[in-house]
């Protein structure tokens, strides 16, 4: 296995070993991104000189003594969705808005990953302001999928889980506001936990829709995904929706012990439009976790079927009010104007995309005078409906297997003029946002199709229920090889 392909856990034992360098890592990933990143833009800002330095340290620091049982990341290159502030790294949220803003500061993940030993390294690619479903929406172009190309990496996280599957760094981190960690991971053959709502702090994260954002990672592996989480997670003073609970170690309970753990199948996720591949590979993931030992039962989420909509008229609402800020004024490339409406108008007409004015267009109808009970407020209760729908399966099961996505990944420009089926994309996704519950999407079979394509199973648990929705994934992944295949890249 080539130095690049590695997961953190292997990285950090062959530097525990002396076997190899953090700057051999490093090294390996900027010549894998030299190699592949024109093919797939999934980096869009890159300093090596910066990165190799930050290596170099990190070896220094191993030299001295430091070792990976103080510093579980040590020497451990990470890249970053476009979304999170690192302190000194440009900061565009894939949008030409914010001009050549560069962060003052450290977004409250940022710091803990450096804490731990990681070299936080490069910018990916993402759905301008995570609005979307294919990172087709960003001003600095189209990120393609490793396993073929011509298909769309799942959004808005597309350049964190395309760089993941083409072993670009080792772990990245990304947003989940309506699915945009877990699909992207389903379509890159990859790991994508988006962690209950306050499990990690959001100090730092460009808001979408702030009471639907959570930042997740992008790994190769279950138990990297429940390290990065053990780093990430806690409470933080600077965030007032953060969760004031203990973070368990993740890594300590991926037992692979999963008997007499029961697990729902919600009738109301088997739709049409359910692509047959994604229906048996789901099925034949579900009959492996009770050859495992868990025990399956069919439940009820009776207000799934409002769940779409409910999320774009919330999401669209807190995106018109968070994105008011970038006005040329207060933040974002200034425009002039004859004046200052004039101002406003050229400086977001020129700004923003397509898809982020459809959204703040809706966002500002459903909150107008008039409007806001019939649409806000009425989608507000039924949000409460659908949390009370996962407060009532949780007491009947531990957790929820379902589809990650209804399709394998399309074609780039497939949907693009369709913003009603690009949203339904989200369909499996978005109802974990709404209930702030956690989810996990992992690796579970490909289509028989020439290039092959990932697909992936989610797994749902109730809110701060990490620890036995890794148990779960773990299990799965230890017995399974889905999650050792490369992509052809």
């Amino acid at each position: 296995m080539m130095l690049h392909e590695l997961t953190i856990s292997e990285l950090t034992t062959r530097i525990g070993r002396r076997e190899v360098s953090a700057r051999q890592a490093m090294q390996a990933c900027l010549d894998q991104i030299h190699r592949t990143n024109p093919s797939l833009n999934t980096f869009i800002k890159l300093d090596p000189e910066k990165a190799l330095a930050d290596a170099d340290a990190a070896d220094r620091a191993l030299a001295a003594g430091e070792s990976h049982s103080k510093r579980p990341l040590l020497g451990v290159p990470l890249a970053t969705k476009d979304v999170i502030a690192v302190k000194d790294q440009p900061l565009n949220c894939g949008s030409r808005i914010l001009g050549d803003f560069v962060s003052p500061y450290d977004a409250t993940v940022s710091r803990k990953l450096k804490e731990a030993g990681a070299i936080i390294f490069g910018r990916l690619n993402m759905d301008e302001f995570a609005m979307g479903s294919s990172t087709e929406n960003s001003a600095f172009g189209v990120t393609r999928n490793p396993w073929d190309p011509t298909r769309i990496p799942g959004g808005s996280s597309g350049g964190s889980a395309a760089a993941v599957a083409a072993n670009q760094c080792y772990a990245a981190l990304g947003s989940d506001t309506g699915g945009s960690v877990r699909q992207p991971a389903a379509f890159c053959g990859c790991v994508g936990l988006k962690p209950s709502y306050g499990r990690v702090s959001r100090y730092g994260l460009v808001a979408y829709a702030s009471s639907l954002d959570q930042i997740g990672s992008l790994t190769k592996s279950v138990p990297d995904a429940a390290l990065l989480l053990e780093t990430l997670g806690g409470h933080d003073p600077l965030d007032s929706t953060s969760v004031p609970q203990p973070v368990p170690r993740f890594s300590h309970e991926l037992t692979g012990d999963i008997r007499g753990l029961r697990l729902g199948i919600p009738r109301e996720y088997v739709v049409g439009g359910l692509d047959p591949e994604v229906k048996a590979s789901v099925d034949n993931a579900v009959k492996h976790l009770v050859s495992l030992g868990a025990e399956v039962q069919e439940i009820s989420l009776p207000h799934t079927e409002h769940a779409v909509a409910t999320y774009y008229i919330i999401a669209t609402a807190e995106a018109s009010a968070n994105l008011a800020r970038f006005d040329g004024i207060r933040y974002g490339k200034r425009v002039e104007g004859t004046d200052v409406i004039d101002l406003y108008a050229r400086t977001r007409g020129s700004g923003f995309g397509a898809e982020v004015k459809r959204r703040i267009i809706l966002g500002t109808y459903v909150l107008s005078s008039g409007y806001y009970d019939a649409y806000y407020l009425r989608a507000q209760k039924v949000r409460t409906l659908i949390r009370s729908d996962f407060t009532r399966a949780f007491e009947k099961v531990d957790a929820i297997v379902t589809p990650t996505s209804p399709t394998p990944p399309f074609k780039i420009g497939e949907k693009a003029n369709d913003p009603l089926q690009m949203y339904l994309m989200d369909i499996f996704t978005i109802s974990a946002n709404l209930a702030g519950i956690c989810g996990i999407s992992i690796p579970c079979g490909f289509t028989a199709s020439s290039p092959r394509l990932p697909l992936g199973v989610q797994l749902l648990g109730p809110a701060l229920g990490e620890s036995t929705l890794l148990r779960i994934a773990h299990a799965f992944e230890s017995t399974t090889d889905w999650h050792r295949e490369q992509a052809p890249v």
